[in-house]
Protein backbone atom coordinates (compact mmCIF):
# COMPACT_ATOMS: atom_id res chain seq x y z
CA UNK A 1 0.00 0.00 0.00
CA UNK A 2 1.21 3.34 -1.36
CA UNK A 3 1.37 6.40 1.50
CA UNK A 4 1.92 9.97 1.35
CA UNK A 5 5.40 9.29 2.73
CA UNK A 6 6.10 6.70 0.12
CA UNK A 7 6.24 9.76 -2.41
CA UNK A 8 8.17 12.10 -0.34
CA UNK A 9 5.81 13.76 2.11
CA UNK A 10 6.22 13.77 5.94
CA UNK A 11 2.66 14.50 7.33
CA UNK A 12 3.78 13.67 10.58
CA UNK A 13 6.48 15.97 10.78
CA UNK A 14 4.25 18.60 9.36
CA UNK A 15 2.20 18.50 12.59
CA UNK A 16 5.43 19.00 14.57
CA UNK A 17 6.49 21.56 12.39
CA UNK A 18 2.87 23.46 12.98
CA UNK A 19 3.28 23.16 16.79
CA UNK A 20 6.79 24.75 17.36
CA UNK A 21 5.67 27.04 14.94
CA UNK A 22 2.77 28.54 16.96
CA UNK A 23 4.84 29.02 19.77
CA UNK A 24 8.02 30.88 17.80
CA UNK A 25 4.68 33.07 15.92
CA UNK A 26 3.92 33.61 19.84
CA UNK A 27 6.61 36.22 20.86
CA UNK A 28 5.25 38.46 18.21
CA UNK A 29 2.05 38.77 18.58
CA UNK A 30 0.22 41.58 20.52
CA UNK A 31 -3.52 42.27 20.92
CA UNK A 32 -4.27 43.38 17.16
CA UNK A 33 -3.91 39.80 16.07
CA UNK A 34 -7.05 37.88 16.72
CA UNK A 35 -6.28 34.52 14.81
CA UNK A 36 -4.08 31.86 15.70
CA UNK A 37 -1.21 29.35 13.85
CA UNK A 38 -3.80 26.89 12.56
CA UNK A 39 -6.39 29.15 11.45
CA UNK A 40 -6.89 28.91 7.34
CA UNK A 41 -6.34 33.24 7.09
CA UNK A 42 -4.37 35.66 9.52
CA UNK A 43 -7.08 37.88 11.45
CA UNK A 44 -5.51 41.49 12.55
CA UNK A 45 -7.58 44.20 14.26
CA UNK A 46 -6.29 47.73 13.29
CA UNK A 47 -8.33 49.41 15.88
CA UNK A 48 -5.46 50.47 17.49
CA UNK A 49 -4.34 52.26 14.08
CA UNK A 50 -7.67 54.39 14.50
CA UNK A 51 -6.11 57.63 14.95
CA UNK A 52 -5.09 57.86 11.69
CA UNK A 53 -6.71 60.45 9.66
CA UNK A 54 -6.34 58.45 6.26
CA UNK A 55 -4.71 55.06 6.99
CA UNK A 56 -2.91 53.92 4.02
CA UNK A 57 -1.56 50.29 3.82
CA UNK A 58 1.65 49.46 2.02
CA UNK A 59 2.88 46.29 1.14
CA UNK A 60 5.93 44.28 -0.02
CA UNK A 61 6.88 41.18 -1.14
CA UNK A 62 10.52 39.59 -1.81
CA UNK A 63 12.78 36.56 -1.43
CA UNK A 64 16.07 35.93 -0.84
CA UNK A 65 17.25 35.05 -4.02
CA UNK A 66 20.69 32.56 -4.49
CA UNK A 67 22.10 33.22 -0.66
CA UNK A 68 19.54 29.98 -0.02
CA UNK A 69 21.96 27.83 -1.51
CA UNK A 70 25.15 29.71 0.50
CA UNK A 71 22.97 28.70 3.78
CA UNK A 72 22.12 25.46 2.85
CA UNK A 73 25.85 24.62 1.70
CA UNK A 74 27.30 25.44 4.91
CA UNK A 75 23.87 24.55 7.44
CA UNK A 76 23.20 28.08 8.12
CA UNK A 77 19.67 28.71 8.49
CA UNK A 78 19.57 31.11 11.22
CA UNK A 79 19.77 34.29 9.20
CA UNK A 80 18.19 33.67 6.24
CA UNK A 81 14.93 35.27 8.48
CA UNK A 82 16.14 38.36 9.45
CA UNK A 83 17.59 38.48 5.37
CA UNK A 84 13.67 38.47 4.40
CA UNK A 85 12.18 40.45 7.08
CA UNK A 86 14.65 43.56 7.12
CA UNK A 87 14.68 43.50 3.19
CA UNK A 88 10.88 43.27 2.75
CA UNK A 89 10.76 46.08 5.67
CA UNK A 90 13.10 48.32 4.27
CA UNK A 91 10.66 48.25 1.35
CA UNK A 92 7.93 49.82 2.93
CA UNK A 93 9.90 52.03 5.39
CA UNK A 94 11.46 54.13 2.86
CA UNK A 95 7.95 55.09 1.79
CA UNK A 96 6.89 55.77 5.34
CA UNK A 97 5.03 53.14 6.57
CA UNK A 98 5.27 51.25 9.99
CA UNK A 99 4.87 47.02 9.54
CA UNK A 100 2.11 46.02 11.20
CA UNK A 101 2.17 42.28 10.26
CA UNK A 102 4.33 39.50 7.83
CA UNK A 103 3.55 36.25 6.26
CA UNK A 104 6.42 33.99 5.12
CA UNK A 105 6.24 31.00 2.73
CA UNK A 106 8.96 28.16 2.73
CA UNK A 107 9.11 25.46 0.22
CA UNK A 108 11.86 22.58 0.85
CA UNK A 109 12.95 19.20 -0.96
CA UNK A 110 12.13 17.27 3.09
CA UNK A 111 10.70 19.42 5.92
CA UNK A 112 13.10 18.73 8.58
CA UNK A 113 11.42 20.36 11.50
CA UNK A 114 14.90 21.79 12.60
CA UNK A 115 15.87 23.64 9.33
CA UNK A 116 12.25 24.71 9.71
CA UNK A 117 12.36 25.82 13.35
CA UNK A 118 15.75 27.59 12.79
CA UNK A 119 14.58 29.86 9.25
CA UNK A 120 10.91 30.87 10.59
CA UNK A 121 12.77 31.37 14.35
CA UNK A 122 15.07 33.81 12.35
CA UNK A 123 11.88 35.22 10.82
CA UNK A 124 10.03 35.91 14.20
CA UNK A 125 13.02 37.32 16.00
CA UNK A 126 13.19 39.58 13.03
CA UNK A 127 9.71 40.46 13.15
CA UNK A 128 9.72 40.98 17.02
CA UNK A 129 12.77 43.34 16.97
CA UNK A 130 10.57 45.40 14.31
CA UNK A 131 7.71 45.44 16.26
CA UNK A 132 5.46 43.33 13.90
CA UNK A 133 3.45 40.71 14.54
CA UNK A 134 4.41 37.03 12.37
CA UNK A 135 0.71 36.36 11.48
CA UNK A 136 1.18 33.18 9.59
CA UNK A 137 2.53 31.35 6.44
CA UNK A 138 3.07 28.59 4.70
CA UNK A 139 5.35 25.57 4.42
CA UNK A 140 5.60 23.41 1.84
CA UNK A 141 7.73 20.36 1.16
CA UNK A 142 7.89 19.12 -2.60
CA UNK A 143 10.58 16.66 -3.33
CA UNK A 144 10.08 16.56 -6.95
CA UNK A 145 10.91 20.67 -7.18
CA UNK A 146 13.42 20.65 -5.40
CA UNK A 147 16.70 18.51 -5.19
CA UNK A 148 17.77 17.27 -1.69
CA UNK A 149 18.90 19.82 0.72
CA UNK A 150 17.21 22.60 -1.59
CA UNK A 151 14.60 24.99 -0.16
CA UNK A 152 13.51 28.89 -0.71
CA UNK A 153 12.06 31.09 1.34
CA UNK A 154 9.62 34.36 0.60
CA UNK A 155 8.17 36.99 2.70
CA UNK A 156 4.88 39.84 2.40
CA UNK A 157 4.68 42.58 5.14
CA UNK A 158 1.72 44.59 5.20
CA UNK A 159 2.41 48.46 6.84
CA UNK A 160 0.63 51.77 7.62
CA UNK A 161 1.36 55.25 6.98
CA UNK A 162 -1.24 58.35 7.54
CA UNK A 163 -1.77 59.69 3.61
CA UNK A 164 -0.18 63.08 5.18
CA UNK A 165 2.72 61.74 5.79
CA UNK A 166 3.36 61.04 2.08
CA UNK A 167 6.45 63.06 1.46
CA UNK A 168 5.97 65.29 3.78
CA UNK A 169 9.49 66.52 3.32
CA UNK A 170 8.92 68.04 0.00
CA UNK A 171 10.01 66.69 -3.11
CA UNK A 172 13.75 66.23 -4.15
CA UNK A 173 15.16 69.48 -5.58
CA UNK A 174 18.62 70.53 -7.46
CA UNK A 175 21.42 71.03 -4.67
CA UNK A 176 19.72 68.24 -2.34
CA UNK A 177 22.45 65.97 -0.55
CA UNK A 178 22.56 62.67 -0.86
CA UNK A 179 23.77 60.53 1.98
CA UNK A 180 24.39 57.20 2.35
CA UNK A 181 24.15 54.22 5.32
CA UNK A 182 26.59 52.01 5.03
CA UNK A 183 25.13 47.73 4.09
CA UNK A 184 26.31 45.39 6.00
CA UNK A 185 27.36 43.05 2.94
CA UNK A 186 25.93 42.40 0.04
CA UNK A 187 22.25 41.96 1.65
CA UNK A 188 20.27 40.14 -0.62
CA UNK A 189 20.74 40.80 -4.33
CA UNK A 190 23.84 39.70 -6.38
CA UNK A 191 24.78 36.30 -5.05
CA UNK A 192 24.32 33.99 -8.23
CA UNK A 193 27.28 36.63 -9.35
CA UNK A 194 29.38 36.21 -6.33
CA UNK A 195 28.91 32.32 -5.99
CA UNK A 196 30.50 32.52 -9.82
CA UNK A 197 33.62 34.55 -8.57
CA UNK A 198 33.80 32.78 -4.88
CA UNK A 199 32.16 29.26 -6.03
CA UNK A 200 31.59 26.63 -3.00
CA UNK A 201 35.10 25.21 -2.72
CA UNK A 202 36.32 29.08 -1.11
CA UNK A 203 33.59 29.43 1.80
CA UNK A 204 34.99 27.59 4.59
CA UNK A 205 37.95 29.64 3.74
CA UNK A 206 39.47 32.00 6.31
CA UNK A 207 40.06 34.94 4.39
CA UNK A 208 42.24 37.96 6.43
CA UNK A 209 40.83 41.14 4.69
CA UNK A 210 37.03 40.11 5.78
CA UNK A 211 38.06 38.61 9.59
CA UNK A 212 36.19 35.75 9.04
CA UNK A 213 35.66 33.20 6.66
CA UNK A 214 34.36 33.58 3.27
CA UNK A 215 31.13 32.02 3.63
CA UNK A 216 30.14 34.03 6.60
CA UNK A 217 31.07 37.17 4.86
CA UNK A 218 28.62 36.20 2.55
CA UNK A 219 25.74 35.05 5.11
CA UNK A 220 26.22 38.91 6.92
CA UNK A 221 22.27 39.53 7.19
CA UNK A 222 20.44 41.88 5.18
CA UNK A 223 20.44 45.46 8.02
CA UNK A 224 17.05 46.76 9.13
CA UNK A 225 16.78 50.34 8.32
CA UNK A 226 14.04 51.15 10.28
CA UNK A 227 14.54 53.19 13.14
CA UNK A 228 17.22 54.75 10.78
CA UNK A 229 14.52 56.36 8.35
CA UNK A 230 12.27 57.57 10.58
CA UNK A 231 15.27 58.99 12.82
CA UNK A 232 15.90 60.53 8.99
CA UNK A 233 12.63 61.50 8.53
CA UNK A 234 12.31 63.62 11.57
CA UNK A 235 15.68 65.15 11.15
CA UNK A 236 14.22 66.46 7.47
CA UNK A 237 15.05 64.28 4.45
CA UNK A 238 12.80 64.23 2.02
CA UNK A 239 13.22 60.33 -0.03
CA UNK A 240 14.99 57.71 0.54
CA UNK A 241 16.29 54.31 -2.06
CA UNK A 242 16.42 51.22 -0.68
CA UNK A 243 19.68 49.81 -2.35
CA UNK A 244 18.77 46.61 -3.54
CA UNK A 245 19.03 44.57 -6.90
CA UNK A 246 20.23 46.80 -9.51
CA UNK A 247 22.13 48.67 -7.59
CA UNK A 248 22.45 52.64 -6.78
CA UNK A 249 21.82 53.22 -10.42
CA UNK A 250 18.79 51.44 -10.72
CA UNK A 251 17.20 52.21 -7.39
CA UNK A 252 17.99 55.82 -6.57
CA UNK A 253 16.52 57.15 -9.72
CA UNK A 254 13.16 55.58 -8.69
CA UNK A 255 12.31 58.37 -6.01
CA UNK A 256 13.60 60.97 -7.74
CA UNK A 257 11.70 63.92 -9.38
CA UNK A 258 11.79 63.94 -13.36
CA UNK A 259 13.62 67.23 -13.23
CA UNK A 260 16.81 66.04 -11.44
CA UNK A 261 19.85 63.94 -11.43
CA UNK A 262 22.03 62.45 -9.49
CA UNK A 263 25.87 62.72 -9.10
CA UNK A 264 27.46 59.85 -6.87
CA UNK A 265 31.33 60.24 -5.90
CA UNK A 266 32.88 56.74 -5.60
CA UNK A 267 35.75 58.47 -3.56
CA UNK A 268 33.10 58.73 -0.53
CA UNK A 269 33.11 55.50 1.19
CA UNK A 270 34.88 52.32 1.11
CA UNK A 271 32.86 49.94 0.11
CA UNK A 272 33.47 46.37 2.45
CA UNK A 273 36.54 44.07 1.69
CA UNK A 274 33.77 41.52 0.35
CA UNK A 275 33.40 43.37 -2.87
CA UNK A 276 36.74 44.06 -3.20
CA UNK A 277 37.42 40.02 -3.08
CA UNK A 278 34.19 39.55 -5.60
CA UNK A 279 35.67 41.52 -8.18
CA UNK A 280 39.22 40.56 -7.73
CA UNK A 281 38.36 36.56 -7.39
CA UNK A 282 35.95 36.77 -10.75
CA UNK A 283 36.95 39.54 -12.61
CA UNK A 284 34.22 41.52 -12.39
CA UNK A 285 34.37 45.11 -13.91
CA UNK A 286 33.69 48.16 -11.61
CA UNK A 287 30.64 49.32 -13.41
CA UNK A 288 28.93 45.94 -13.25
CA UNK A 289 29.96 45.47 -9.73
CA UNK A 290 27.61 48.97 -9.25
CA UNK A 291 24.99 47.71 -11.81
CA UNK A 292 24.62 44.44 -9.42
CA UNK A 293 25.98 45.45 -5.85
CA UNK A 294 24.94 47.87 -3.20
CA UNK A 295 28.87 48.20 -3.15
CA UNK A 296 28.71 49.14 0.64
CA UNK A 297 25.72 51.56 0.56
CA UNK A 298 22.74 49.62 1.84
CA UNK A 299 20.05 52.76 1.76
CA UNK A 300 20.39 56.37 0.22
CA UNK A 301 18.50 59.52 1.87
CA UNK A 302 17.62 62.44 -0.22
CA UNK A 303 18.76 65.76 2.39
CA UNK A 304 17.71 69.37 1.81
CA UNK A 305 21.16 71.64 2.06
CA UNK A 306 19.78 73.49 5.23
CA UNK A 307 18.94 70.00 6.99
CA UNK A 308 22.26 68.00 6.12
CA UNK A 309 24.13 68.75 9.48
CA UNK A 310 20.63 67.32 11.30
CA UNK A 311 20.15 64.55 9.66
CA UNK A 312 24.29 63.51 10.51
CA UNK A 313 23.59 64.83 13.53
CA UNK A 314 20.73 62.43 13.92
CA UNK A 315 22.34 59.42 12.12
CA UNK A 316 26.16 59.48 12.66
CA UNK A 317 26.87 56.88 10.71
CA UNK A 318 25.36 58.51 7.10
CA UNK A 319 27.85 59.70 4.83
CA UNK A 320 26.89 62.02 2.62
CA UNK A 321 27.91 60.85 -1.34
CA UNK A 322 26.72 63.02 -3.24
CA UNK A 323 24.16 65.66 -4.88
CA UNK A 324 21.28 66.43 -6.80
CA UNK A 325 21.78 68.68 -9.96
CA UNK A 326 19.06 69.63 -12.80
CA UNK A 327 18.60 67.01 -15.31
CA UNK A 328 20.47 67.62 -18.76
CA UNK A 329 19.14 64.87 -20.53
CA UNK A 330 18.15 61.38 -20.24
CA UNK A 331 21.21 60.33 -18.12
CA UNK A 332 19.16 59.95 -14.55
CA UNK A 333 22.34 59.04 -12.57
CA UNK A 334 26.35 59.69 -12.55
CA UNK A 335 29.22 58.30 -10.66
CA UNK A 336 32.71 60.29 -10.68
CA UNK A 337 35.74 59.08 -9.48
CA UNK A 338 37.63 55.90 -9.34
CA UNK A 339 36.17 52.35 -9.24
CA UNK A 340 38.04 52.02 -5.69
CA UNK A 341 37.00 48.47 -3.76
CA UNK A 342 34.73 47.93 -6.76
CA UNK A 343 36.68 46.28 -9.24
CA UNK A 344 38.37 48.10 -12.50
CA UNK A 345 36.98 49.61 -15.72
Amino acid sequence: MTTYADSGVHLGDARAITDRLAAIAARTRGASVLADVGAFGGMFSLGAWGQLKEPVLVASTDGVGTKVMVAAALGRYDTLGHDLVNHCLNDIAVQGARPLFFLDYLALHRADPDVVTALVGGVAEACRLAGCALLGGETAEMPDVYAPGGFDIAGFVVGIVDRAEIGRNGEPEVEDFLVGLPSSGLHTNGYSLARRALPPVTWDRYEPSLGTTVGEALLAPHRSYLDEIRSLTDAGARAFAHITGGGIPENLPRVLSPTVAAVIHRHSWEPPAIFRLIAEAGAVAGDEMERVFNVGIGLVAVVPSDRLDAVLAAVPEGQPIGRLVERQSDERLRFVGEHAGRGTG
